[in-house]
């Protein structure tokens, strides 16, 4: 196979020359290591990588973080490997078996147009209570809030075709994070994946990552519930821009000498029509264009997104006229707790249902 492997590392132990060792023995002969900013007493293991003939080593001058390790591998790649068909992107810790390391190889080679993930089982014994809790944690708000299944969301064994690798050194992101933002780059751009299960490996219950649990996660976490963020903030802008018209129209109205002879509760339902329905269009462009960024057509959309606002609406009233039915119309579960209790709900399911159906695409 014609395929080079990425391997990106700071401040390495013995362990990066394992990899090396027993990917060369796996047949693989184009390794490109990132010496990413490492200190001077780190330096030992890059040097005696680069004594393999298979082994080209790169070097930041200063951290810069994994990220741009990655791109800064995957522009060389582009530049100075034209037969390469893709490159395996691996970690320098040894938890990634080589015979684990050619399976995505050669699945890569096989599907063409697919990245292929090194997906670990999180279920497994050795795993770390903190890195089950985490990793479990992180697949389902990846499924929840991005509508993206992916069992492993923080593998760093991933195979991916040539062709992506222009798309995937433009993407934002120059440390952890930045594996994320992979994914929602793929997401976008309509690229599958398919998941290959390896084995779960945790040398000392990963005491020589450099991924910082907190710091980190909060990047991962803030690229992920951005999505949830801007969805609630297109409704807020939706909900003020239509009490502000109604509030403006009935203004207008009392005014105006041609609503003389029209009732106030004639005069409310126009304004409460007309306001929802300007403030509907403004949400379904906001959702659209900035929350869903879908390329559907408006044809294919704006049926869906007025249905699901019926339904809403219908299940709105349902919810709670039924607490009150099931606690007494004068409880204050009825009066207070209720409705705010049943907007939630319907404001998180109306956002996967436009998420997965109504913008889908």
């Amino acid at each position: 196979m014609n395929v080079t492997i990425v391997l990106p590392s700071l401040d390495p132990d013995e362990k990066l020359n394992l990899v090396v060792d027993g990917l060369i023995e796996k047949g693989f002969k184009d390794i490109v290591i990132v010496n990413d900013g490492s200190h001077d007493d780190h330096l030992e293991p890059f040097e005696k990588a680069a004594q393999h003939k298979e082994v080209t080593v790169l070097t930041h001058e200063v951290n810069k973080g994994k990220g741009r390790g990655l791109k800064t591998a995957f522009q060389y790649v582009l530049e100075n490997r034209p037969n390469s068909e893709g490159v395996i992107t691996v970690d320098g810790d040894n938890q990634h078996t080589p015979k684990d390391i050619l399976k995505c190889a050669e699945r890569m080679i096989a599907e063409k147009d697919k990245v292929v993930l090194g997906c670990r089982d999180f279920d497994e014994p050795n795993v770390p209570p903190k890195s089950r809790f985490g990793n479990k944690t992180t697949s389902r708000v990846f499924r929840l809030f991005c509508g993206m299944k992916i069992s492993d969301t923080q593998t760093g064994l991933r195979a991916i075709p040539r062709q992506y690798l222009e798309l995937l050194i433009k993407t934002k992101g120059e440390r952890f994070e930045y594996e994320t933002e992979m994914f929602f780059a793929l997401h976008k751009s309509k690229i599958e994946w398919v998941e290959e299960k390896i084995e779960t490996v945790y040398i000392e219950e990963n005491a020589s990552t450099h991924f910082n649990p907190f710091l980190d996660s909060i990047k991962i976490y803030r690229i992920i519930l951005k999505f949830i963020f801007k969805y609630t903030l297109s409704s807020l802008i939706c909900c003020v821009l239509d009490i502000g018209l109604y509030s403006l129209l009935i203004a207008l109205s009392q005014g105006s000498v041609n609503t003389g002879s029209m009732s106030l509760e004639v005069q409310m339902l126009a304004a409460t029509i007309i306001a929802r329905v300007l403030s509907s269009i403004v949400n379904y462009i906001l959702n659209q264009k900035a929350v869903f960024q879908s390329n559907a057509s408006m044809k294919k959309t704006v049926w869906k997104y007025y249905l699901l606002a019926c339904v809403q609406a219908a299940l709105a009233y349902g919810g709670v006229y039924l607490i009150a039915l099931l606690f007494g119309p004068e409880t204050i579960v009825a009066k207070f707790i209720a409705k705010p209790v049943v907007d939630v709900i319907l404001f998180l399911g109306s956002y996967q249902i436009q998420q997965r159906w109504v913008f889908r695409g």
